[in-house]
This record gives structure tokens, C-alpha cells and sequence, in this order.
């Protein structure tokens, strides 16, 4: 089984939590037009929807062969790449062991359309696109990166000059400054080693196919990378045909760095019914401690664009993913934080409120749950389980999926395609 560094952050956390006087994290406004009073999201989500999500899933999967057994020309592994006949690699990176350990591949999606038995109808089609997948956390490497917590002054690269800086900007817009924003050191670093190689490849397969959009997508560090990578895309160079899909994704950077990718993705415009046309998807699961990490307390924030997958064992279905509100929707991955019943515990006892004093609340609150980012051994269970079991590179892919067709729906639900 595979080690994942950041099992560590968790303990870390709490030993944080303890030595210093606790707060409630803050809750972020709910955002798409909603008020704090306003119900849940409704659960569910399109099939259409679902299946793109399912499907950038094995792609993110493939990255894990990266560094392994390999990703070759035209497009083959020893996973299953031979689910995506549209796609034609450009490239893969691998910054190595002494570096940042950032890995993934870049390729060229020329689209694809399945017709039924009969020739005669389509029932599964997608458009073309440049995909850019990062891999997750995978070495010794990652445990030093994805434990250098401590925050840095996140500047948009290339900065620009201060003088005129915000001029000609239209009111709401994000500014290519980010005012008081900091990030992950680690996951910057990540970013940074792997730029020089995604960078120049990016370029070289847009002009081959300017009109292709681009789609990045990552898992767990590979998420937390896609990020920073996107934002430079979209601020910096001005690409806007961008659409970016995590799993497992952490937190990289305070309430401030939160604030500016919402606005550069427009991730709090709209209604929760447009939530779907989102360019940012984040997704999480309902038992993965990773999206609430790094802590709260240690100044870290969630950002918008969340889908919560709510069923704890594969596989979801589309009934069991909701489109979530804000940063911090308490319906979604936001509940799962207040959940922490240690801290709630020494809040308390710091203000004098002892077991005996609330006996009542004292016993519901610490029998309702084992809190989430507590659930260390969720990292090699919830933290791999989007929509299949990410992170095994072997023939065939994960075991668990032999069999297993492409798609976790009916022929006629893809026909909505």
C-alpha cells in the first residue's frame, strides 16, 4: 500500500490546537445567492454532469503510472488508457526525487462519439481539449512538501509593476495583485518545479490547436498544483477557455487567496442551478480528511466550486453528488469541520464550562461522531475513492474495477449526452 504523507497533518493540527487558545473556524457567507437561513442544496446532480466527472477521474488515475510503469505515445500505460482512444500524449514530467516530486502528463483530447449497437445513435460524446493532469502524493518528497505548512506572501508570476498595476481594471474583476494573500510553501514549490516543463508543452499544443480549451485536473497534491497552475493560466497569461477538476484537492492558501480564485472563476456568480457550468469543480468526499487540510487554525481556507460526493463506499451514483454553496457550505465538507469535538471540548474547558457543568451537551456532542480530519486511516480508503480507486498503476487498473464498465450508468441515461 502506498504511504500518503499527509497523514501526519492531522496530528500535527492537533498538537497546534493545543497549545494555542482555540476559535471557531470562520464561516465563510454562502454564496449563489443564498442566505445563511436557506435549506441544503438539493442532492443530485445531471448524468451528463456526473459522467464527465467520472471520467476525469481515471484520467487523473492514469498520472499514477507517471514515475512507474510509465505513459507512452500514442496513448498507453499499464492502467487503462485504452478507455480514451481520443486521446495522444504531448508529454509527461517527472521533477524527481530531489526536487518537488510534481508529476503528470500533458495531452490532446480530439474528442469522441459512441454510436449504439446499431450505428445509430450516439450515447456517449465529448468535445476536444487540452488535458493537463497532475499526480497526487506519492513519495518521501511529498512528506516534506506537503508538510511545509508554513504560509508564503503568494504573488501572481510573472509580477507585474506596481505603478498602473490596478488602472483600466472594471470594478469586481479580480486584480492581478492579490492584497494580504499568502499559500502552501510546499504546494507553491510543487507548482514551481513543474512550470518549466508544463509551461513551454501547454504552449506547443495550443498552437497546434488553438481552439481546443484546456482542462487541468489533479488528486490530492496534484489538485492543490492544478490550482496554482490554473490561476497563473487565467490571471497571469489570460487564458480563459479553462476548466479545472480536483479530487481530494487540500487547502492551499488563507481566506484572502480564497477570495481572489473565487472571483478569477466566477465561483460565487450565479444560482446553485448553474452550478454544474462552473469552470472550477472541487470535488470531495464525504470521509476525506485531505479537503479540510491544512487546518483551519492554521489560517487555511476552502475555496468555491465545491461537489460533495455523499455516499461513504463506491460506487456513487448521480443522486449521490451535491452542487455546494460558497466556500464553506455546512450541507458539504464545511459540516464535516465542525465536527471537532476535541477542540470543541478545550474550548469549553478553557472557559470554565466542565463536563460536570453541561453534562448534556457534553455527552451528545461527543458520542454524535468521530470527526473527519481525524480519520487517518481514511487516506488510503476515502482519499483514493473518487468514483473508482485512484492511485494503483497495474494492468487492468485497481482490482476493485475489473470489470467494471467505463461508466457507473445506463445505456439510456448516457443517451442525455
Amino acid at each position: 500500500m502506498r504511504f500518503q504523507p499527509l497523514f501526519f497533518l492531522p496530528l500535527l493540527g492537533r498538537l497546534n490546537v493545543l497549545a494555542t487558545p482555540l476559535a471557531t473556524p470562520d464561516q465563510h457567507p454562502l454564496a449563489l445567492g443564498s442566505d445563511d437561513g436557506d435549506p441544503p442544496p438539493p442532492s443530485g446532480v445531471s448524468v451528463p454532469f456526473f459522467a464527465s466527472l467520472e471520467r476525469f477521474a481515471r484520467l487523473v488515475d492514469i498520472t499514477y503510472c507517471v514515475g512507474t510503469t510509465g505513459v507512452s505515445p500514442p496513448f498507453s500505460c499499464a492502467s487503462r488508457c485504452k478507455d480514451f482512444p481520443s486521446l495522444h500524449l504531448e508529454r509527461t514530467w517527472n521533477t524527481g526525487l530531489l526536487l518537488s516530486d510534481s508529476c503528470g502528463y500533458i495531452a490532446v483530447d480530439h474528442g469522441e462519439e459512441k454510436k449504439d449497437g446499431n450505428g445509430i445513435r450516439a450515447v456517449l460524446a465529448h468535445g476536444p481539449a487540452i488535458i493537463v493532469a497532475f499526480r497526487g502524493t506519492y513519495s518521501i518528497t511529498n512528506t516534506i512538501v506537503d508538510l511545509s505548512t508554513v504560509p508564503q506572501e503568494y504573488v501572481p508570476y510573472p509580477a507585474l509593476d506596481d505603478e498602473g498595476e490596478d488602472e483600466g481594471e472594471d470594478e469586481g474583476e479580480p486584480k492581478h495583485r492579490c492584497t494580504n494573500c499568502t499559500v502552501h510553501m510546499g504546494f507553491m514549490s510543487s507548482w514551481q518545479s513543474a512550470r518549466e516543463i508544463v509551461l513551454p508543452a501547454l504552449k506547443s499544443a495550443r498552437g497546434k490547436h488553438p481552439e481546443y480549451p484546456v482542462h487541468l485536473v489533479g488528486h490530492s497534491l496534484g489538485g492543490a498544483v492544478a490550482a496554482l497552475a490554473a490561476l497563473e493560466l487565467r490571471i497571469s497569461l489570460g487564458l480563459t477557455d479553462i476548466t479545472v477538476t480536483t479530487f481530494g484537492e487540500p487547502r492551499i492558501g488563507n481566506k484572502d487567496l480564497v477570495n481572489y480564485l473565487d472571483r478569477a472563476f466566477g465561483l460565487k456568480n450565479g444560482s446553485i442551478e448553474d452550478a454544474e457550468k462552473l469552470p472550477y469543480r472541487r470535488v470531495t468526499h464525504i470521509d476525506d480528511p485531505v479537503p479540510l487540510l491544512p487546518l483551519s487554525e492554521w489560517g487555511f481556507r476552502s475555496h468555491a466550486g465545491e461537489v460533495y460526493i455523499s455516499k461513504a463506499e463506491l460506487q456513487p451514483a448521480p443522486e449521490d453528488l451535491r452542487l455546494c454553496r460558497g466556500d464553506n457550505d455546512m450541507a458539504c465538507m464545511g459540516g464535516a469541520e465542525t465536527e471537532d469535538w476535541l477542540g470543541w471540548a478545550m474550548t469549553r474547558l478553557m472557559r470554565g464550562q466542565a463536563p460536570a457543568v453541561e453534562a448534556r451537551s457534553w455527552v451528545e456532542k461527543l458520542t454524535t461522531g468521530f470527526p473527519t480530519r481525524l480519520k487517518l486511516w481514511q487516506l488510503f480508503f476515502a482519499h483514493r475513492d473518487y468514483f473508482w480507486r485512484l492511485g494503483l498503476c497495474v494492468p487492468g487498473g485497481d482490482p476493485v474495477d475489473w470489470g467494471r464498465g467505463r461508466y457507473n450508468v445506463t445505456f439510456d441515461e448516457l443517451d442525455e449526452l
